[in-house]
């Protein structure tokens, strides 16, 4: 007999999301998550949703920006992580940004309350049995070895992986002020207002060019045999490899100057500048934006205090890498996100080889939706390719090349063209203006299926 009930496997961001929206349709879920009972090499708790990179979930600006376009899009599909992420955000301009502890724990407890969700603290060791029927397989860039090993067997491909990597976080107590200051870029304002939420340490030429030697000759932890030829993520580079493709890489990528003035010497151009975001509620811990790395904890402690502002230092957290597993979804994946050789099985998040908090929650929206749908005895369908939700699904199970494929975050540059072309600074307007008047009538349209 099969089970009455949806698993999810992994309780990360997208196996939450997916269980949440089953839960909220109706349909009986079972979600598993090893940890405690097993860790990873990233997660330090096992908290559902735990957030392990990053605390920032990106811009959230609709009309201008495709992540802040698909924060937008979940909101309207009643979607967990995005509730969790409004109801903890901390200072981050127009960025949104959450205190990791209230996230995860909103998350957690509402997963936790729901009558139609059960949640089991195990590993699921290898493919998941027939009995349990319908499978969502969320288990993340961290999949655990035996579990990966059937995935590529079923699929026939080999793994796929890249390295991602975690920037280091610092007590707000022992940042020096009188060097350091609050602003944001070009003094943008935030969802509340706010035109100061960044930490601001400026670098001369000197102090620059010095970081800079100090950043490539410094100690690295070295990779295990298995990692060996493991591309990176362009989108998440350790800063060191940023240092090593050119002298001023860094001072047109995460380190930048422009649109910031140093009120300690307001005449003077800094030549680089570092920015810390807030990290917790709180307002006590900054993360250094864009300083993933892969220095080991001793010269990280070093190198990062030759910052102005940063020579005192506390970290509540050093810098790390660790390999982030993906399957070839355009090769593996039919577009209601089941594995072709197997349909039982249903993938979402990362792991399907989207990028980032936001992308990988999404296609757990998804993953669950379709899921029910199935459950319930009715049909799938998807959102359309002018939203974000769809353009996203789309690249990742047709649109994209099996045989370069690579992890993708969302970007206008996947959805289809506008009818009526448009002014070049009113182009995205139009196209998230165009999805979600789409999209409000893809949920009008199920609901009304629904009932």
């Amino acid at each position: 007999m099969t089970d009455a009930a949806v698993h999810v496997v992994g309780g990360g961001l997208a196996g939450s999301e997916a269980a949440w929206q089953l839960a909220r349709l109706g349909v009986p879920v079972t979600l598993h998550e090893m940890r405690p009972i097993r860790g990873t090499e990233a997660h330090v708790g096992g908290r559902l949703a735990e957030l392990v990179c990053s605390n920032s979930f990106r811009s959230d600006d609709v009309l201008s920006n495709a992540v802040g376009l698909l924060h937008e899009e979940m909101r309207r599909c009643d979607s967990l992580i995005m509730a969790a992420a409004d109801a903890h955000k901390v200072p981050a301009g127009s960025a949104l940004a959450v205190d990791r502890e209230g996230f995860a724990g909103v998350v957690e407890l509402a997963l936790e309350d729901h009558d139609s969700v059960d949640i089991q603290r195990a590993e699921v060791v290898g493919l998941p049995p027939e009995t349990w029927g319908s499978t969502i397989i969320a288990t993340g860039p961290l999949t655990a070895p035996d579990l990966a090993a059937a995935i590529r067997n079923v699929g026939g491909e080999d793994n796929l992986a890249f390295f991602d990597a975690i920037a280091p976080i610092v007590h707000k107590d022992s940042i020096d002020f009188s060097k350091a200051w609050f602003q944001s870029r070009y003094d943008r304002a935030g969802p509340g207002g706010d035109t100061a939420a960044y930490i601001n340490c400026p670098l001369n030429k000197a102090e620059y060019d010095a970081f800079v030697a100090a950043l490539i000759e410094g100690e690295k932890s070295s990779f295990k045999s298995w990692e060996q030829g493991t591309p990176y993520f362009e989108g998440c580079l350790p800063i060191e490899v940023m240092a090593e493709r050119g002298h001023d890489t860094l001072r047109f990528g995460p380190m930048k100057p422009v649109g910031l003035t140093n009120p300690h010497s307001p005449e003077t151009r800094a030549h680089a500048i570092v920015q810390l975001r807030q990290d917790n509620a709180l307002g006590t811990l900054y993360n250094i934006v864009g300083f993933q790395t892969k220095l080991k904890h001793g010269a990280q402690k070093e190198i990062f205090r030759r910052i102005a502002g940063l020579e005192n230092a506390r970290f509540a957290r050093l810098g790390g890498v660790h390999r982030n597993t993906f399957i070839n979804s355009p090769r593996l994946l039919d577009g209601d996100l089941r594995l072709k050789a197997l349909p039982r099985l249903r993938f979402a998040g990362q792991i399907t080889g989207v990028e980032g908090y936001v992308e990988s929650a999404a296609m757990g929206l998804l993953a669950g939706r379709f899921a029910a749908a199935e459950w319930r005895g009715g049909t799938t369908t998807p959102p359309p390719r002018t939203t974000a939700l769809g353009a996203l699904l789309a690249h990742i199970t047709t649109g994209a090349d099996a045989s370069t494929f690579q992890p993708m975050n969302i970007s206008f540059g996947l959805f289809p063209p506008l009818d009526h072309p448009a002014k070049k600074k009113e182009r995205k307007a139009a196209l998230a203006n165009r999805a979600l008047e789409d999209l409000d009538e893809w949920l009008g349209v199920r609901m009304v299926a629904a009932e």
